[in-house]
């Protein structure tokens, strides 16, 4: 029997395909690939297969190689932009980059199929600079982007702006469990983000005319699972789709996001005035106090300029938010990777434009806020130093803010995978 280095020498991953149905019509508007190891192998099961991978450290080869294959097996059956094709994509393995021997179908795949690429909360919190690189490379070859699992860990909801993805699919589970609270609380953060984006819910996992009811009524407008058909080889002769509408890229310019900062970009569109740092500490404990409340816990990001303004009593109330929050970040002159537990941290050097920033920034699936400050270079006592400030609460100007922060946070390996 080969081992696993066998197996992804000779890349024999071999995809089935679900179908994506529209449920107001019937009609098929996608199929998502789902990868099995060889047949009677102990890799056969995707779970074995990816474990034994990462183990072996080439799970980012892996991911490549699931993609590749399902791209070849969809332009050998003839599919094409008007019928969707949903891959699963870890977007670590963006770092890793396309192996050679993969670059041409991937580069087919790019000129004549629509694909989706699903990602999932675990691996946004993880390294969040690959979320923002691969979700633009994504759009950048004119694919969507979609959120898989929404629902399995309340945190999603929170990190949902910042992939703004062009379909959010509902955990299967909601379906099973309808008047729970977070189901409702769930449902309503997803209804909330596809209104105003205009992005489609897709629910998973949909076994009998009941759940599809329940889908129906949770406002998903096209569905998957075994009451649709179960995973399978492409169909012969294939009939048209329809073709499932993308979002396209966030509004803000993500080569601009690398280059701004948040006080820039907030500045840029709000009145902006002077005052002193302990007139703003109120905003600031408000800002992260509104991080601690509530069933959804948000993103909290902050910059402190330098690591002694990051203070022991700063730490503990940061420690405390990140038990609870998806993410919860502090970046400053002189901050380790992790300033407190559980707290990202990012260091910047001494010319670095967010040296001179001071900014507080939360974002939850229906509150966003975002206090940024750039000091004026006074002197004297702490309190009495003078910031030029604004306030917004504008939700498209706060994630563009934040997501100018997210370029600096590097992989952390405590949210990989266990080996």
């Amino acid at each position: 029997m080969p081992d696993i280095h066998a197996v992804l020498d000779a890349r024999t991953v071999t995809p089935v395909f679900q179908p994506l149905v529209e449920i107001g019509t019937g009609r098929v508007a996608g199929y998502e690939a789902l990868t099995r190891g060889p047949a009677g192998t102990p890799w056969e099961s995707p779970l074995a297969l990816f474990a034994a991978a990462r183990a072996a450290g080439r799970e980012a080869e892996l991911d490549w190689v699931c993609r590749a294959r399902a791209y070849e097996a969809a332009l050998a059956a003839g599919l094409d932009r008007s019928t969707a094709l949903f891959v699963n994509m870890e977007p670590t393995a963006w770092r890793a980059g396309c192996p050679a021997d993969l670059a041409d179908v991937t580069a087919r795949a790019e000129r004549r199929l629509r694909v989706v690429t699903e990602m999932t909360e675990r691996s946004i919190a993880a390294d969040p600079s690959a979320l923002l690189a691969a979700t633009a490379q994504c759009r950048e070859a004119g694919w969507g982007v979609a959120l898989d699992d929404v629902g399995a860990d309340p945190h999603s909801l929170a990190l949902m702006p910042f992939v703004h993805p062009d379909v959010v699919k509902l955990d299967m589970q909601l379906l099973r469990s309808p008047h729970e609270p977070h189901t409702a609380r769930v449902v309503g953060a997803v209804r909330a983000y596809a209104e105003s984006s205009g992005a489609l819910i897709l629910a998973e996992g949909i076994e009998t005319e009941r759940e599809l009811a329940v889908a129906r009524s949770m406002g998903a407008v096209v569905g998957q699972g075994w009451h649709f058909g179960r995973p399978g080889p492409l169909p012969a002769g294939r009939a048209a789709g329809t073709a499932l509408p993308l979002l396209g890229a966030p509004a803000a310019d993500p080569a601009r996001e690398r280059s701004a900062t948040p006080y820039s970009i907030v500045a840029a569109e709000r009145p902006v005035t002077r005052t002193t740092k302990s007139l703003l500490m109120p905003t600031s404990r408000m800002l992260e106090a509104d991080a601690g409340a509530g069933a959804q816990p948000p993103v909290l990001l902050a910059c402190f300029q330098e690591e002694k303004f990051f203070t022991p009593a700063t730490a503990r109330r940061f420690a405390g938010l990140a038990r609870r929050s998806p993410l919860v970040a502090a970046l400053g002159a002189g901050l380790p990777a992790e300033p407190a537990p559980g707290v990202r941290g990012a260091d910047f050097g001494a010319d670095d434009p967010l040296r001179g920033e001071w900014n507080v920034i939360v974002v939850g699936p229906h509150h966003a806020a975002a206090l940024v400050a750039r000091d004026a270079g006074s002197t004297g006592p702490d309190g009495d130093r003078e910031f030029d400030h604004a306030v917004t609460y504008d939700r498209e100007l706060v994630v563009a803010a934040a997501r100018s922060l997210l370029h600096w946070l590097t992989p952390d390996r405590r949210l990989q995978p266990a080996t």
